[in-house]
């Protein structure tokens, strides 16, 4: 890009949410305050990080006129954690993210707009040096791992800063960072003496000198717009957004950057299709002849910093009193019941600093026994958690590792378990557990998971017991739901806990109904079983195996014995022994099976209880997600009884319903809730099941009208619409696609809309605008013109302004 003029405007989206992984099982189990999806993380990517990786842009008719990747026009950065996550519950947009920063280098003479972030939101301030040399060093690596590239920026949690941070950041080849305007403290000319207090200049970067000689450069981004945008609608609309950035330049000369930067989730989660007003204002300032978007680091590069300032030391963007809101009760939250107070947020702190502290001599004791300089390898684990295959840790160990030590499985096992316990210190300190207003939420529960997982790594490898401690200093915590945090804490954060010995229950009871239970992968661990065995008797089972279950993080495994037996429905009894030796096992199995073949299930109890003793598990043992999976597989075998009953009611009484109907009589509301259940099943199961049948789908849907029934589980139906269009949408890429394929999918689309189903098809405009975008570069042709005006008319239904391209081809 070359510089044509001085008036230059970038956005910025601060793109992060906590880690959510269950500390033990390192995924995130259900959370039902984020329904209808999974979890918030789903929920936020479909509302926020996915729409702006193709974002809408309406013309004056509410019609499509163009998708593009936000990403690519802004500045942005994402927590790793979260793309962490991203990477693995939807590809398609982190390459979509990916694809952006590639776009902007091609925009900017090789200056990438994605920035880094220090590793997982610990306000930078409150944390020790060794803490905030790896937050800098993790979030860095997270970011070349991910970008390809070296990051030029990087994100400051919450803004929080101070010299000491400032210095790590340039110590390792951070060139810049983004702060608010009430951060900044004193401004003055370079080569000028005197220094001017407050009201900085936000369309200028400024030069911090660091005590050690380094210096850094400063933005801060303009808060007064970024406040509008946040919190005043100013996203109501995107030209009114574009023409008030335009409006914030000063009548001046000199080189300006109008900048603002807020959450990336004001973009379409806290605001509803707010990243369809974005985009409207990208497109708004690309057209202005006048202004020019960039980048902070091709701004940087073009126009040094004139100024340097000082700053207020220990300050951030969302707390007026510094950084109190992440240790004191300071005023700063969210809303609540009257009465509530935050005075528990200094003895939480206060917690988890002694909890770090006591970890420390742990960690140099044990860590110094097999490595060089525990804390370098402690920087340099994020290479491991980044890749945690065989190779990678062998390299990893090999690099940090004493030249004499001897890596057996144990000598690995104990260095990866003080690795993890030094990774959940870390997490222990994601800002989010003290930005809310109540020690019990779920955001405070998260980090005191990864604390107590530290606790148990710790105690582990040397015996250490920090748990009574810990929970002591949490009692001083005061709660307003509960009589302190560690009541709290008892109820929501120790039933969570996960041994090996529990992922042994977990897989002995659900290999009742995996069709290869002899190995299986268990979320975080992985069960291979030596000896396994499993009888049917009608709804009747019972499976007996010896197994042994492995730790993919750090290798750790337990070897175990056990007996489950399934009495049909929910009920399942299982005993487990880690101590059963292999000729007891066999004479188990012998007694067991034997007992089991004669049908006498209460002999099979007797025997379980005789050779494992008193202490059983059962279905409630089972990892959340996985028991609801088990439990609904069971239901639907249930349902499926139930739903050839209902079917029979429903069919064998049909023509006298209809005569009925014909007559003025009122049918039964029996038989008519036998015909809504037939009929919502039989549609649901055809949007989910094999390929488009648009006169099934009409005949099911004068049903629906000839009956007067309504839809039912209406999320689930729409769901399963939305994606049944897509995925035939995409199929229309096939080279043999043909006119009534096209049909068939504006048939489906009109049908549905007659059955009432709102449907959400920006899956399907997606995919049909990047067909579009094929046919009018030649890279797909249609088999006759016929095909091009179908495929014109579904655009209209879709809402897509039909390309002239599209239509004549």
């Amino acid at each position: 890009m070359t510089p044509a003029h001085g008036k230059y405007i970038c956005i910025h989206g601060h793109f992060y949410q906590p880690p959510r992984e269950n500390a033990w099982l390192e995924v995130i189990e259900v959370q039902e305050s984020a329904a209808p999806f999974h979890d918030w993380n789903e929920r936020i990517n479909y509302e926020c990080y996915a729409p702006n990786a193709a974002a809408r842009i309406l013309d004056k008719d509410n019609y499509i006129i163009n998708i593009i990747n936000n990403y690519a026009w802004i500045s942005f950065n994402f927590g790793p954690t979260l793309l962490s996550w991203m990477a693995q519950a939807d590809p398609d947009t982190w390459r979509a993210i990916q694809e952006a920063d590639r776009k902007s280098m091609a925009h900017y003479d090789g200056h990438g707009s994605a920035m880094a972030q220090a590793y997982n939101h610990l306000i930078m301030p409150l944390a020790n040096a060794r803490d905030r040399e790896t937050q800098t060093i993790w979030g860095k690596r997270d970011f070349e791992y991910r970008f390809g590239r070296a990051p030029e920026g990087m994100w400051l949690p919450e803004t929080a800063v101070d010299t000491a941070t400032l210095e790590v950041l340039a110590a390792h080849g951070i060139k810049f960072t983004v702060l608010a305007p009430r951060q900044a403290k004193a401004w003055r000319r370079i080569g000028d003496s005197q220094w001017i207090e407050g009201g900085v200049d936000t369309r200028r970067p400024y030069l911090y000198r660091l005590p050690s000689g380094k210096t850094i450069a400063l933005f801060f981004y303009d808060g007064e717009v970024a406040q509008e945008v946040a919190f005043k609608g100013l996203l109501n609309s995107g030209k009114g957004y574009a023409h008030r950035l335009r409006e914030r330049f000063a009548d001046s000369d000199e080189p300006q950057l109008v900048h603002v930067a807020t959450d990336g989730e004001t973009y379409g989660h806290h605001h509803r299709y707010g990243e369809m007003a974005l985009a409207d204002c990208l497109d708004t300032l690309r057209r202005m002849p006048e202004v020019q978007l960039t980048n902070y680091a091709w701004y940087l590069e073009q126009y040094p910093p004139q100024y340097e300032v000082q700053i207020h030391e220990n300050s951030s963007w969302s707390c007026v009193h510094g950084v109190e809101r992440w240790r004191s009760d300071c005023g700063c939250h969210t809303g609540g019941q009257p009465g509530w107070n935050q005075a528990w947020r200094a003895p939480l702190r206060e917690a988890l600093d002694w909890l770090r502290d006591e970890l420390i001599p742990v960690f140099e004791q044990y860590g110094s026994r097999y490595l060089k300089d525990p804390w370098a390898a402690r920087n340099d684990y994020i290479d491991v958690i980044l890749d945690r295959s065989p190779e990678n840790v062998d390299a990893f160990l090999r690099k940090h590792g004493k030249k004499d030590v001897q890596w057996t499985p144990q000598a690995r096992t104990t260095v990866l378990r003080l690795m993890e316990m030094q990774r959940h210190a870390q997490l222990m300190y994601t800002s989010c557990g003290w930005f809310f207003n109540e020690i019990s939420g779920l955001e405070t529960n998260q980090i005191l998971q990864y604390a107590l997982r530290a606790i148990e790594y710790a105690w582990t490898v040397s015996g250490k017991e920090l748990h009574p401690g810990f929970e002591a200093r949490l009692e001083k915590a005061p709660s307003n739901v509960y009589d302190n945090g560690a009541v709290a804490y008892r109820r929501f954060v120790l039933p969570a806990r996960v041994s090996l010995e529990r992922v042994g229950m977990h897989y002995a009871a659900a290999s009742l109904f995996e069709e290869e239970p002899e190995r299986m992968e268990l979320l975080n661990y992985a069960a291979h079983s030596d000896d396994y065995q499993r009888k049917r008797a009608g709804n009747y089972m019972v499976a007996l195996g010896r197994t042994r279950v492995t730790s993919r993080l750090t290798l750790s495994e337990k070897r175990f014995s056990f007996a489950v037996l399934y009495l049909g429905q929910q009920n399942i009894v299982g005993h487990i022994s880690t101590g059963m030796s292999a000729a007891t096992f066999v004479e188990m199995k012998r007694q067991v099976f034997d007992a089991f073949d004669r049908n006498d299930l209460a002999e099979v109890l007797r025997l379980m209880h005789i050779f494992f003793g008193e202490e059983n598990f059962s279905v409630n043992h089972l990892f959340l997600d996985e028991r609801r999976r088990i439990l609904m597989q069971i239901t639907e075998s249930s349902l499926a009884k139930a739903e050839v009953s209902v079917r029979d009611i429903f069919e064998d009484n049909y023509q006298l319903m209809a005569v009925m109907r014909d007559s003025g009589i009122p049918v039964p509301e029996a038989w008519k809730n036998a015909a809504q259940f037939v009929l919502n099943t039989d549609l649901l199961h055809l949007l989910k099941n094999g390929t488009l049948h648009p006169c099934k789908l009409a005949q099911l849907e004068a049903e629906f009208r000839r009956w007067q029934v309504a839809l039912t589980n209406v999320p689930t139906l729409k769901k399963a619409a939305e994606d049944r269009i897509y995925r035939h949408l995409h199929g229309l890429r096939r080279a043999d696609t043909g006119k009534k394929q096209i049909e068939q999918l504006i048939t489906t689309l009109e049908t549905l809309r007659s059955l009432g189903l709102e449907l959400e098809l920006w899956k399907a405009q997606n995919e049909w605008f990047s067909l579009a975008e094929a046919v009018a570069s030649g890279r797909h042709t249609w088999t006759d013109k016929s095909c091009a005006k179908a495929f014109a008319r579904l655009g209209e239904m879709l809402r897509m302004r039909v390309p002239l391209q599209v239509e004549k081809q």
